[in-house]
């Protein structure tokens, strides 16, 4: 019986030393700034789609190579390609990082969360500094990273967070980055077009009105403003030129208002 036991417990310990040395938390052997370069490969000589084994040429290297199918296991991790019938396929997410816009940063903060592993780290460190690599480590293998592999973890982690903006430069926290539209202007020069669209008035003019008008009150100054009497002539002069060019006059002998002569009957 005592032998059974023993046996029994050697076999146990076995399994257990296995599943220690095994992640049980999913996370990429290569950072995703490796994964976006081979993105961008796949679409600068191929489009959207090519064999993996033209992809590794490509690159240097070989299909059959550890480094590869390394590359190519974490950028199919962070989401930025799909792979089958020894095939590389760009995502929509693949593409969105290669594209020049806003798109590319947000791409970048999805592809970062995709990966399990650094979801995690993100649920426990945001808004905070990011502890020092041993400590790290330690919270790694908490989550399931096997210990041979903790720093190799540590490293993809850490870069893969630089590289898609998560570690503030000026406070060093950990937080999800800003996007910040690249088409939208800043919120001084909206703000200015508002105006110049308005006018220098209150902005509650009609509208409707003439463009010649427009540029009228745009040339108004605010009130409070000095405004010399000269040019306070000159702006009622042209606005009297203007307004009888854009403006009717009432026909001589005539009554009333002209909408007042106006056949709403018809």
């Amino acid at each position: 019986m005592a032998g059974n036991d023993n046996g029994a417990t050697a076999e146990t310990q076995t399994a257990d030393d296995k599943k220690r040395f095994r992640s049980e938390i999913g996370f990429p052997y290569s950072d995703l700034e490796s994964a976006v370069e081979l993105a961008q490969t796949i679409n600068d000589r191929a489009g959207s789609s090519c064999e993996a084994e033209e992809l590794a040429v490509w690159m240097g290297q070989t299909a059959s190579g550890g480094t590869f199918r390394t590359r190519l296991g974490a950028a199919k991790m962070f989401g930025l390609i799909d792979t089958g019938q020894g095939r590389a396929t760009l995502t929509q997410l693949g593409r969105d990082v290669l594209a020049n816009s806003a798109n590319a940063a947000s791409g970048r903060i999805t592809a970062f969360l995709n990966v399990e592993l650094f979801k995690a780290m993100y649920d426990q460190f945001k808004g905070h500094a990011l502890p020092p690599p041993p400590a790290i480590e330690r919270h790694v293998v908490e989550l399931g990273v096997s210990p041979k592999q903790k720093e190799r973890a540590r490293q993809t982690f850490i870069k893969s967070a630089d590289y898609a903006g998560f570690i503030d430069a000026a406070t060093g926290r950990f937080v999800k980055p800003g996007i910040v539209p690249r088409d939208e202007p800043p919120l001084e020069k909206r703000e200015e077009d508002k105006r110049r669209d308005k006018g220098s008035g209150d902005g509650n003019e009609p509208p409707g009105l003439h463009p010649f008008v427009q540029g009228l009150l745009r040339e108004l100054p605010k009130a409070g403003e000095l405004w010399p009497e000269e040019k306070r002539k000159l702006w009622l002069d042209t606005a009297a030129s203007i307004f009888k060019m854009i403006y009717r006059d009432q026909p001589v002998g005539t009554e009333g208002l002209p909408w007042q002569k106006e056949d709403f009957t018809k």
